[in-house]
C-alpha cells in the first residue's frame, strides 16, 4: 500500500513537472519580432530590393511607367561601360554642339565643358554623374553612337540604350533622349530602374564615381595647356546617410523629384528608386525611410 502511495506521488510529481514545462514553453521559445510598419513615401512610385539576392523588400506602383528625368543617365553610363574594348582614358575634343544644347534646353544641367578641351571618358563619366551634366551626356552618346553623322550617331546611341534595357528585362522602359530630356517617349518605373541599378553597379568604375562626393578633374585645353574641372554629386545621400554608395538623381517638369538610391549596411546592400516625389526634401526622406525600411527586413 505504501508503495502505490510513492507511486501515485511520484506520477503527479512528473505531470506537475511537465505541466509547468508546458506552461513555460513560451518562455523558451524564441519570440518572432514583428514586422516593421511599411513606410509612406510622398514618390508616386517606389521600389526596393536586396541586390544580394533580388528580394523585393518595397512596393508602391512599381511597375506604373513615369517620366525618369536624369536618372537616364544610369543607362547612359551603363552603356558606355558596356562597349568592347572600353578605353576609359580615350579622349574627347568638347564640340561647340554640346554647349549649345545646354543654351536650347532650360532643363538641361551641365557639367560646364568648355569648347576646344580634350576630356577623357572616364571624366565624362564623372561629369555625366556627379552635376549631371547633359553636356557630358551628349559627349558620350556622340563618342559611341555609330554613324557618319552627329545626328545618326546619337540616334544609334539611343538605340543602344533602348536594346540595353531589353537585354535587362527592363519591360516597361523605354528612352528617346540620353539625358532624360525626352521628347515624350522617355519612361521607365521603380522596378526598371532598379533593375538597372543593380546590374550597372556591378562595373567598378561606375560604383567609383557614383560613390564619389565631389572630385576636381585635370582636362587638357585646346591650347595645349591644362585647366581644373570640379564637380559636386547631386546625390544628397552621400555624406547624410550612413554606407549610402549611389547611384543618381533625376528632375524636370515631367518628372518632378527623383532618386535612385543604394547603401551598404553590414555586409548587406539595398537599392531601391523613387519617381515623382513633390520636393527634393520630400525625394531624401523617402529614400531614407525606404532605405531604413529594407535594411530591417532585407
Amino acid at each position: 500500500m505504501k508503495t502505490g502511495i510513492k507511486g501515485v506521488r511520484r506520477a503527479s510529481a512528473v505531470i506537475v513537472t511537465a505541466s509547468a514545462i508546458l506552461a513555460g514553453g513560451a518562455l523558451t521559445t524564441p519570440a518572432h519580432a514583428a514586422a516593421p510598419p511599411k513606410p509612406s513615401i510622398t514618390a508616386k512610385g517606389g521600389f526596393v530590393m536586396n541586390n544580394g539576392n533580388g528580394k523585393t523588400l518595397f512596393t508602391k506602383a512599381a511597375d506604373t511607367r513615369r517620366s525618369t528625368g536624369s536618372t537616364t543617365k544610369i543607362m547612359t553610363a551603363r552603356v558606355v561601360l558596356g562597349q568592347r574594348n572600353l578605353n576609359l582614358d580615350s579622349k574627347v575634343t568638347v564640340q561647340k554642339a554640346y554647349s549649345d544644347y545646354i543654351v536650347a534646353n532650360n532643363w538641361a544641367s551641365s557639367a560646364r565643358l568648355i569648347v576646344g578641351d580634350k576630356v577623357t571618358v572616364r571624366q565624362l563619366l564623372y561629369g555625366l554623374m556627379l552635376p549631371s551634366g547633359c553636356d557630358a551626356a551628349y559627349a558620350l552618346a556622340d563618342k559611341f553612337g555609330k554613324g557618319s553623322t552627329r545626328s545618326a550617331r546619337v540616334k544609334n546611341f539611343i538605340g543602344q540604350m533602348n536594346s540595353t534595357a531589353k537585354s535587362l528585362g527592363m519591360r516597361n522602359t523605354h528612352f528617346d533622349s540620353f539625358d532624360g530630356i525626352g521628347r515624350g517617349n522617355n519612361y521607365s518605373t521603380p522596378r526598371d530602374l532598379t533593375k538597372l541599378a543593380s546590374n550597372a553597379m556591378k562595373y567598378s568604375t561606375f560604383r567609383s564615381v557614383v560613390k564619389t562626393k565631389s572630385t576636381t578633374q585635370k582636362v587638357s585645353t585646346k591650347s595645349g595647356g591644362y585647366r581644373n574641372m570640379s564637380w559636386t554629386n547631386t546625390n544628397p545621400l552621400l555624406g547624410s546617410y550612413r554606407g549610402a554608395i549611389g547611384v543618381k538623381t533625376g528632375s524636370g517638369p515631367e518628372s518632378k523629384y527623383c532618386l535612385v538610391f543604394a547603401a551598404t549596411r553590414n555586409g548587406k546592400t539595398v537599392v531601391g528608386t523613387v519617381l515623382t516625389s513633390s520636393s527634393v526634401a520630400n525625394r531624401t526622406s523617402d529614400a531614407k525611410k525606404l532605405l531604413d525600411y529594407g535594411f530591417k527586413v532585407a
